[in-house]
């Protein structure tokens, strides 16, 4: 169901959406400062086309640690190629509530040759997925193959596992 929580004293939450979320939800599981990550919805239910959701990845981070532009500027530049749209089954999603959308783009279409076609759009409820889901890749994923999530770990993500 719907998640109520707010984020615990002093930290603040941050929703990504891209590609393969496994390798997201851990490219943020590494970075100094995030102090959770989770997916949501399920992957039957973002698949399934029916439902209206997408997968997201949640950052709690404490802001004092963490700035919210660098966690940012690591998805934008890290795990997703802003030109390209729908690269995945997942269509790809910026989620923020704490940035004027127009101006970010506007501040990246520079550093690009194509259109930026990645979509800014509202957080929203956010569905929690399933327990086998959340930190996939740490878990070992679908090939039993554990990948770090140590803070700073700079190791190569495979995604999938």
């Amino acid at each position: 169901g719907p998640d109520t929580d707010a984020p615990a004293p002093g930290n603040q939450f941050a929703q990504f959406a891209a590609g393969c979320f496994p390798s997201v939800e851990l490219v943020y599981h590494r970075v100094p400062g995030v102090t959770h990550t989770e997916r949501n919805p399920s992957y039957e239910d973002a698949c399934s086309g029916t439902s209206n959701h997408v997968e997201v990845v949640r950052n709690q981070y404490d802001p004092k640690e963490c700035r919210f532009e660098s966690l940012l500027e690591l998805f934008w530049w890290s795990r997703h190629d802003p030109t390209t749209l729908n690269r995945q089954v997942e269509h790809t999603w910026l989620i923020v509530s704490a940035i004027c959308g127009p101006v970010l783009l506007k501040s990246h279409q520079h550093q690009v040759d194509r259109k930026i076609v990645t979509e800014i759009l509202p957080a929203k409820k956010f569905y929690r997925a399933e327990e086998d889901n959340q930190q996939y890749l740490s878990k070992g994923g679908r090939f039993g193959l554990k990948q770090s999530s140590a803070k700073g770990c700079n190791d190569p993500i495979r995604c999938y596992g």
